[in-house]
């Protein structure tokens, strides 16, 4: 089949949960179809050197310049009252759309990879369109959680026109899929047909499973821009009232954060055995060495490409419920799970000071990675969606 991918991101170099994602996705769907390209890009981006390889996937590549999750252009006053929520009504643009209207009558399906791109499907309804990674929980979450009348009113209509939204583009979508079956019941609250959604979880690259790296005693890690608020949210609970009830037993114990921190302030969570690390070139090395990763996550959707890689990685995690949600792992069998600051220490001190039971749960955590979670698996999920789809429409066409 011919495809047409639509990414919010840049895939190269895949630096980021979104990035990974839409990389490994491409690759596999490249595998099995001729595949086009288009794709937001801030500048510099489409320079790096993995874009000869992502070139290589695929027919072609278009570029658009910008980024739909970093508005630009200031609101005008009618947006606030658009259907559109308003950072989409800002990066909504022409450009993309007129690339999409340029191949739609060359291909077979469009992709559309997160939200970013999911509403150019409404610019061509007569193409089978699949929204990949649907994605609400965090608006809602957002909107339960609010403290006092005025911030509950204004989260609250945010959540209203978020759903709405979200629930006219899975109308436009032949298919959607989702990364864990809590967004899949989020969805459903937020009115969507829930006959046109499917699971499709995050994974990991098979590769990762066959790396055999010594550990390093008292490491501890957390791989995380914290750009991403949720993400800045674990790591300051985790400095703040986590890592000293650790140290006061552990003293040596280091722990290290990866990602971006650009214009993040992080004087303040600097600390005995704290690392701000930034960008890691060898990730995968990074975390398997690592005798813990820690994930003290309390807000966000999804499903952690963090605790996926860490444990592909033989490295075991403490996590809590909420950062192992819709994730299919046992507490005690494949990680540790705790919500409260003191429980989550023990658990990481428990780890450290019993290796051998670290390296058990490690193996079954492992075990469980190569059964169910690697891309290639996830990537053929994604494939059988859309030739189903596009089977069926092309039925509807013959017996028209």
């Amino acid at each position: 089949m011919k495809l047409a991918v639509l990414s919010s991101w840049y895939p190269a170099p895949p630096a980021n949960g979104s990035k990974l994602r839409a990389w490994h996705l491409l690759r596999e769907l490249a595998r099995r179809h001729d595949v086009t390209l288009l794709t937001f890009a801030e500048p510099g981006e489409a320079d790096a050197p993995e874009s000869a390889e992502l070139r290589t996937m695929c027919r072609e590549v278009r570029v658009v310049p910008g980024n739909p999750h970093k508005p630009e252009a200031p609101l005008s006053w009618r947006a606030y009252f658009a259907r559109v929520p308003r950072s989409y009504a800002q990066t909504f643009s022409p450009a993309m759309a007129a690339h999409v209207s340029s191949v739609a009558a060359t291909v077979d399906a469009i992709v559309a990879l997160q939200v970013g791109t999911a509403m150019y499907l409404e610019t061509c309804p007569e193409v089978p369109g699949i929204f990949d990674e649907a994605e609400i929980s965090t608006i809602r979450d957002a909107a339960s959680q609010a403290a006092g009348p005025v911030d509950r009113w204004r989260r609250g209509l945010t959540w209203r026109k978020y759903a709405a939204f979200t629930n006219r583009l899975v109308a436009s979508a032949r298919h959607t899929t989702v990364v864990s079956e809590q967004e899949r019941e989020c969805l459903g609250a937020a009115g969507c047909d829930l006959s046109k959604v499917s699971v499709v979880t995050n994974g990991v690259a098979a590769e990762h499973l066959t790396v055999d790296v010594a550990k390093r005693s008292d490491t501890l890690i957390y791989s995380g821009s914290i750009t991403y608020a949720p993400n800045l949210d674990a790591v300051s609970l985790m400095v703040s009232d986590i890592l000293p009830m650790i140290l006061a037993r552990r003293p040596d114990v280091a722990f290290t954060v990866t990602g971006s921190h650009r214009g993040v302030p992080v004087d303040h969570l600097a600390g005995p055995g704290v690392t701000f690390a930034g960008f890691v070139p060898d990730i995968v090395t990074t975390v398997a060495s690592t005798a813990v990763c820690v994930v003290p996550l309390r807000r966000g959707g999804g499903t952690r490409l963090k605790i996926l890689e860490a444990m592909a990685l033989g490295t075991p995690v403490v996590s809590t419920r909420k950062g192992a949600e819709g994730l299919d792992v046992e507490d005690g069998v494949h990680l540790l799970l705790a919500d409260e600051p003191e429980a989550f220490a023990r658990c990481v001190l428990q780890l450290l000071e019993q290796p051998a039971q670290a390296r058990a749960m490690a193996a079954r955590a492992r075990a469980l990675v190569a059964e169910r979670y690697t891309w290639a698996r996830l990537g053929g999920a994604l494939n059988d969606i859309i030739e189903e789809v596009v089977d069926t429409a092309r039925g509807r066409r013959r017996s028209a």
